[in-house]
């Protein structure tokens, strides 16, 4: 209970106190103290963000453990969670990253104490900046710093609101999408809402454009292969009575390919270009190739699914059937190394943590910080059979 008492006071004080992707200045400061505590030296290969390494006493793999640090950029509801909300506005943890941060320090912890059961080495890695291009998993492997270990081996692990407290959920390959960020602007010509025909209304421009996205998906890819075209933001306009310059749109796509995902992007700039030159305006286009898919390494994966039998039982282990659409930059990690990466339950209706990722009452049932530790620290302790 000691070290479940620890993480609590750890992931509510980060809940107090969120930081935006890049900007995680005072929580890698916070980071560095409590491992400074345990008798490590945390290094920085980045501005924020930090590395450190436990030393076992007998030979064998170098495994890293991977927990990212970041808030989003967003405002946090929710009753359950006003003993620690957010004191920052516009900033807030409702990803859980906050309980990744403390489940990994919990585990630092428990390694510490056990350092004469460990073989090998392991290399703690805090990470910053998931939410935001171009990551911080992608800027820590270009670092070096992972290399210069020598890293075998790399696990991570997401809470997850569909799974409860004591259960771990993971599956071999293919487990989450990669993914794309897009920005098309549509530009007409201003005018009174009163005479259109004096106007290229890039209004009704956008909405055929929105419309037209929704085939490609269903017409344009292999319905074998699993992808995503979301508009997720329209901005233009500033009155009733006025038709705009420009309108934007912004959004993802999801693939398992990125292959798939230029298949895609193909499509989009054709209807885009079709809906500019009917209409006589013009467009923009900017497609940014995010992170790549995240796929499960079999033998990483098998191990995992060893230690979760040994430490929780084999009915609280889920093998899923499906990966996510959802996008993860841990992918960057696994191009370089075997890793495998897998959720953690968080969800139950007594924490109010049943909410979907990014909503604004997202919430994690802080049982789930055992679970999470004590797998981390299992990769580690638990001989591979």
């Amino acid at each position: 209970m000691e070290h479940h008492s620890y993480m609590v006071g750890v992931r509510r004080h980060l809940h107090r106190n969120p930081e935006v992707s890049f900007y995680e200045f005072d929580t890698t400061e916070f980071i560095c103290r409590e491992l400074e505590k345990m008798g490590l030296k945390p290094e920085r290969p980045l501005e924020t963000g930090c590395v450190a390494l436990i030393e076992g006493s007998k030979q064998g793999k170098t495994i890293a453990l991977r927990a990212d640090i970041d808030a989003l950029a967003m405002e946090e509801e929710g009753e359950i969670k006003a003993e620690f909300t957010s004191q920052k506005t516009g900033a807030a943890h409702c990803c859980g990253h906050d309980a990744h941060t403390a489940n990994l320090l919990g585990a630092a912890r428990i390694l510490c104490d056990l350092k004469d059961q460990i073989e090998g080495r392991v290399v703690l890695v805090f990470q910053p900046a998931e939410e935001k291009l171009p990551g911080g998993a992608r800027m820590i492997t270009r670092s070096g710093i992972l290399q210069k270990y020598g890293v075998d081996e790399i696990y991570g692990l997401h809470t997850s609101p569909g799974y409860t407290p004591g259960e771990v959920a993971v599956k071999p390959g293919a487990f989450m999408a990669c993914t794309v960020e897009f920005e098309a602007e549509l530009i007409g010509k201003g005018g009174h809402a009163a005479a259109p025909h004096h106007s290229v209304d890039p209004v009704v421009m956008a909405a055929q454009a929105v419309t037209a996205f929704q085939t490609v998906v269903s017409r344009s890819t292999d319905p074998n292969e699993p992808a995503v075209l979301t508009v997720g933001k329209i901005e233009g306009g500033s009155a009733h009575n006025i038709i705009p310059e420009r309108v934007k749109l912004k959004g993802t796509v999801r693939a398992f390919s990125m292959e798939t995902a230029r298949e895609i992007k193909k499509r989009m700039e054709a209807i885009l270009e079709g809906v500019a030159v009917a209409a006589g305006g013009s467009y923009t286009f900017h497609f940014d190739e995010g992170y790549p898919a995240v796929v499960n390494d079999e033998n990483c994966t098998t191990r995992l699914i060893q230690v979760a039998h040994e430490l929780l039982g084999e009915e609280q282990v889920i093998t899923m059937k499906n990966p996510l659409m959802a996008g993860e930059d841990f992918a960057f990690y696994q191009q370089e190394f075997p890793g495998a990466f897998f959720f953690l339950g968080s969800g139950s209706d007594e924490a109010d943590s049943r909410w979907s990722w990014h909503h604004p009452r997202y919430n994690v049932d802080e049982k789930a910080l055992i679970t999470g530790a004590c797998m981390l620290a299992g990769l580690i302790l638990i001989r591979p059979i």
